[in-house]
């Protein structure tokens, strides 16, 4: 079972493992209709579980919630599967598929676990409206998606599963990265 203990410990990892800088990314895990979610500015290194805010699917979101809480609560309503949802900014992740297109990765470990990872392209100036349904599109169908430019959006049953999945496509792209460079 997910704790809320545990969303600060993957939160806290996110960060540790350069996954996210010190006020970036966000996560949520659900209990029923409950979600609870990193507040708005939060920060990794000192993120506490009495900061976590609590929000209730089909209602209002509270205004200390993370603004990417619409997107955490319209994947829960997309997918009843997803049980934990982690928003990081992988370097390698976001470079990788800065070109829009879709990452087909090229490794072992990568094609193991994801046949493709989508790319979604985002307004920048409609992001907060327009990424909640087109992230929970796909996220509808994958585990993993990306916005490009800006991060990766990972759903999935457990925290250790959307973490391994999170650290998995950022090796996946460095990997990918480094061959290119490689061929150059």
């Amino acid at each position: 079972m997910n704790t809320k203990e545990e969303l600060v410990q993957y939160y806290h990892w996110l960060r540790q493992y350069g996954l996210n800088d010190s006020h970036s990314g966000n996560a949520s895990i659900r209990d029923g209709q409950t979600v609870w979610m990193t507040p708005t500015g939060a920060c990794a290194d000192t993120l506490q579980v009495t900061d976590l805010i609590r929000c209730e699917l089909g209602q209002p979101i509270p205004s200390q919630a993370s603004s990417d809480a619409p997107l955490h609560l319209a994947v829960y309503e997309k997918n009843s599967n997803a049980n934990v949802v982690l928003h990081s900014h992988g370097a390698y992740s976001v470079a990788i598929t800065f070109n829009g297109e879709d990452y087909i990765p090229l490794d072992y470990e990568g094609q193991f676990y994801f046949e493709k990872i989508p790319v979604v392209t985002v307004d920048y100036q409609h992001y907060n409206r327009d990424s909640p349904a087109l992230i929970a599109a796909q996220l509808a169908t994958y585990p993993v998606a990306v916005v490009k430019g800006h991060g990766v959006y990972v759903q999935a049953r457990t925290l250790n599963l959307a973490y391994k999945w999170t650290c998995s496509f950022e090796l996946s792209a460095k990997t990918a990265y480094l061959a290119r460079q490689l061929k150059n």
